[in-house]
């Protein structure tokens, strides 16, 4: 199983975000730094069992809610996209919150 660990401290608005994920996932030069940019990143990305750890989650959903949900509705539809193309859903999320 791939394994990404992502701190939830580091993300406090979505520029960070974006950043953050480039970062750890080590997304294209070209990555578009949006949501949609974002699936299509993790969709390539998850051809084999994949986990997204994401630590200090209850801290990222407090301090910034719409980034946590992001991460969990994005992450759902990454492997909704999976299934409807016949493959394999391959995502897994885990967090503390």
């Amino acid at each position: 199983m791939i394994k990404f660990k992502i701190d939830g401290r580091k993300l406090k608005d979505w520029n960070s975000f974006h950043a953050e994920f480039k970062a750890i996932m080590d997304f294209p030069d070209y990555y578009g730094k949006n949501m949609d940019a974002w699936i299509d990143c993790v969709d390539e990305l998850t051809d084999k069992p994949t986990l997204l750890q994401i630590e200090h989650g209850k801290l990222l959903r407090e301090k910034a809610p719409e980034l946590y949900m992001a991460i969990l509705e994005c992450g759902a539809f990454v492997n909704y996209r999976k299934l409807e193309a016949g493959e394999q859903p391959n995502l897994v999320i885990a967090t503390d919150a």
